[in-house]
């Protein structure tokens, strides 16, 4: 990756600043015709001296042809081509009204000036953008027009998208000087759109800055925090890195393989989130220090990581393999965490030169071979095209500009799977996926007219979780209609956010009395279901944030509002003093469990201890953990990872002992629930097992037979965590065959 001198940009003034920089920047970067270039730089600077009203200012010292330049350079590092550096030179010009789009067409050809057009359209998502904690109301035509007219310019030309998040980046470096409610406005807008973009399209180059810079002015306070704490140990970090990356060249050298090694610290924002994500103090982020390994080939990176490993003890589920099983936005490497000199944990990354450019690159590294290489690089760069085209099509079925926030925010770095079509086609989904989300994933109207499938030639339920390798066969109906149930999260038809999409924008279009009939059948159905009743609409309908009951109904039928949310509404309305987790009626009762605090932790062939908690890496429940006996304080309980627990293991392995989790700490409640359904054999066994896969705690059952009517009654108390365990366990009881009708029992 190329990089130009900041200095001859600050510099540069007047025809003689210019030409130092095109010195500069001919150096590191070929072009068709420097003198068309050159041309470009006079323009700009011909026009510099037009006002330029306060409100298109980025700072106090805003000066277009700088900014031209900056942006240039930024594209210049992302090994763009000519048209594209002289559009980035032009665009604030442009952009702020000094030069005309046609000036730039004739004097500069036609594709310069439509690489500047796209940019200026990509200024829809600025106009339209909000923080997005919520759908924007209100959202005109024009405005869904323009986003849609955006991501057409971005798949026809990927360079548009480029030009513009250099833009940005120069945007969010300028308004450092600029008042709060400017650097907040600026900072929101980058973290929510761009950060996010520049990630999907895998330039790690500009999202690291992106993504520190927002985070600097949304939440200064931590930013300073984290930097100071960063500061105040670089001299001693900078001596460690030095020390292991000669460690690490020379084990290399030793086993032949050919690599450059380099150190480097944890960004900023990384650093913020892994503390929030597993509440961490700073000082227990033990892998600010990390390591790249680049080296001449697969082979090489494998045998590189053999090497690392036989330097260094390796921490148990701290390898990640992106080689074999690339993100989804092409990142390639392998990644490991090991405990280095002094104790210290070291994050490694070990990839090709050919990956390093990838993921710095992203599909800048790609989008010149469009049209010329059918191998990896051209594959790669389809990939992303495709990505950009699956939002466009998603962002038309929905039109809400808001929503495109979340799309590009999604968690890219999820696992994927890779399933077959009959024809042999791979189709990759994110894991979980069902059968519904692939037919969606083939086609809408497949998606639609889904009513079964076949995986690997057996029938399957449309809730079974697809996984990688198999072939899935979809079976189709006449009748292209979704089915309501598989908005229900708690059945689990649909995991991906896009098929939801489909489903939802399908009921939309249905007419708003239909929708009104029947989302009050369907909330009437939940209501009895958990027996609740003498209720007033209207203020049911108030507390949910509708202007009438009509207007929820509707919501309900199109499937923008789930029928359980509005029976927790309803459960506070009718008990609004309860505090059993909306579990609602005088008769749950709360089971709690006996000696709670002594039972959460199990110690193999010993039984119950005195046990305690580790400090140093606070486990929670569900996690890998381990037990050191102490002297005096009964056993501490250790994260399987953390690093003191590891150390102690080579000096005093006869100290630890296997321990597990016991039983879930929450509470439960008793509640019963009563079947009607028609006799038949295996009845009880069909409504056992549902409890048994839901973990249900069966405590008393009752059946009663009517055979005259053929009919059976069965009341069912069990104990229960929550109102939606409730819901999702009548439900899936109601899909057997032969049930009537289930529901919740009142007053017993």
């Amino acid at each position: 990756m190329v990089q130009v001198r900041e200095d001859y940009i600050a510099n540069a003034v007047g025809r003689d600043g210019a030409e130092k920089w095109l010195e500069s920047i001919s150096q590191v970067a070929e072009f068709e015709d420097i003198e068309l270039v050159r041309k470009a730089c006079y323009a700009c600077l011909e026009i510099e001296a037009k006002p330029l009203s306060e409100d298109r200012r980025w700072g106090g010292d805003h000066n277009s042809f700088k900014v031209g330049l900056e942006m240039a350079q930024i594209l210049v590092g992302l090994e763009l081509d000519q048209d594209a550096i002289i559009a980035a030179i032009l665009y604030r010009a442009v952009r702020e009204e000094k030069m005309s789009i046609d000036f730039v067409r004739k004097e500069f050809g036609k594709s310069v000036s439509k690489l500047i057009d796209g940019v200026a359209q990509m200024a829809a998502i600025s106009a339209t953008h909000r923080p997005f904690h919520g759908s924007v109301l209100g959202q005109t035509q024009g405005q869904v027009d323009n986003v849609r007219k955006m991501l057409v310019t971005m798949i026809d030309d990927v360079r548009v998208v480029l030009i513009k998040l250099a833009e940005r980046t120069c945007a969010i470096r300028a308004v450092k000087n600029s008042s709060e409610e400017k650097r907040h406005r600026v900072a929101r807008e980058v973290f929510d759109i761009y950060a996010p973009l520049a990630h999907r399209l895998g330039i790690g180059y500009l999202k690291w800055e992106l993504e520190d810079l927002s985070f600097r002015y949304l939440h200064t306070t931590a930013y300073m925090k984290i930097a100071k704490l960063l500061d105040e140990r670089r001299l001693d970090r900078d001596d460690f890195i030095q020390r292991v990356t000669d460690k690490i060249k020379l084990e290399l050298e030793n086993a032949h393989i050919e690599g450059d090694v380099a150190g480097r610290s944890k960004h900023i924002y990384s650093i913020w989130r892994k503390m929030r994500r597993k509440n961490l103090d700073f000082s227990e982020i033990y892998d600010i220090r990390a390591f790249r390994l680049l080296v001449p080939t697969i082979p090489d990176c494998y045998a590189a990581l053999g090497v690392v490993h036989g330097l260094w003890r390796h921490i148990p589920y701290e390898f990640d393999d992106y080689i074999a099983n690339p993100k989804e936005n092409g990142y390639r490497s392998l990644h490991t965490a090991v405990i280095g000199p002094e104790g210290k944990v070291m994050e490694v990354q070990i990839r090709t030169a050919d990956m390093h450019e990838e993921a710095e690159l992203g599909v800048c590294a790609h989008w010149r071979y469009k049209g010329t290489d059918t191998r990896n690089k051209s594959s790669s760069y389809e990939e992303k095209i495709n990505w950009l085209r699956q939002v466009l099509e998603w962002q038309e079925e929905v039109g809400d500009v808001s929503e495109i926030a979340h799309q590009l925010s999604a968690d890219v770095g999820a696992d994927r799977i890779y399933v077959f079509t009959p024809d042999g086609h791979v189709v990759d989904l994110p894991n979980g996926a069902t059968s519904v989300d692939f037919a969606y994933r083939v086609h809408t109207e497949v998606g639609h007219a889904c009513r079964g499938a076949k995986v690997n030639g057996r029938i399957v339920p449309l809730t079974y979780p697809l996984r990688t390798g198999e072939q899935v066969q979809i079976l189709t109906s006449n009748k292209s209609a979704p089915s309501r149930d598989w908005l229900n999260p708690s059945l689990g038809y649909i995991q991906t956010s896009r098929s939801r999409a489909k489903v939802v924008n399908w009921f939309k279009q249905q007419n708003r009395d239909s929708n009104i009939s029947d989302g009050r059948a369907l909330l009437e159905d939940e209501f009895r279901r958990l027996s609740i009743g003498d209720i007033s609409y209207k203020e049911l309908a108030d507390q949910a944030k509708f202007a009438s009951s009509s207007d929820m109904f509707a919501a309900i039928g199109a499937g923008d509002l789930k029928p359980t949310h509005v029976a927790h509404v309803a459960q506070k309305i009718l008990h609004p003093k309860e505090q059993q987790l909306d579990l609602s009626f005088d008769t749950a009762k709360q089971i709690k469990k006996p000696n709670e605090s002594n039972e959460d932790i199990r110690i193999r062939g010993v039984g119950r201890l005195l046990t305690s908690m580790a400090n140093c890496c606070h486990p929670v429940p569900g996690d890998p953990i381990v037990g050191y006996i102490t002297v005096g304080r009964g056993v501490s309980i250790h994260r399987q990872d953390c690093m003191n627990v590891l150390q102690l293991e080579d000096m005093e392995p006869n100290r630890i002992i296997e321990v597990s989790w016991g039983r879930s700490p929450e509470s439960t409640y008793s509640v019963s629930i009563e079947v009607h359904a028609y006799d038949r054999e295996g009845l009880l066994r069909d409504i056992s097992t549902v409890l048994a896969n839901e973990q249900i705690n069966v405590t008393g059952i009752n059946t009663y037979s009517d055979s005259q009517e053929n009919t059976a009654t069965l009341t069912i108390v069990m104990d229960i965590d929550s109102l939606d365990a409730l819901g999702r366990v009548l439900t899936k009881i109601k899909q057997l065959p032969n049930i009537i009708e289930v529901r919740r029992k009142r007053g017993a």
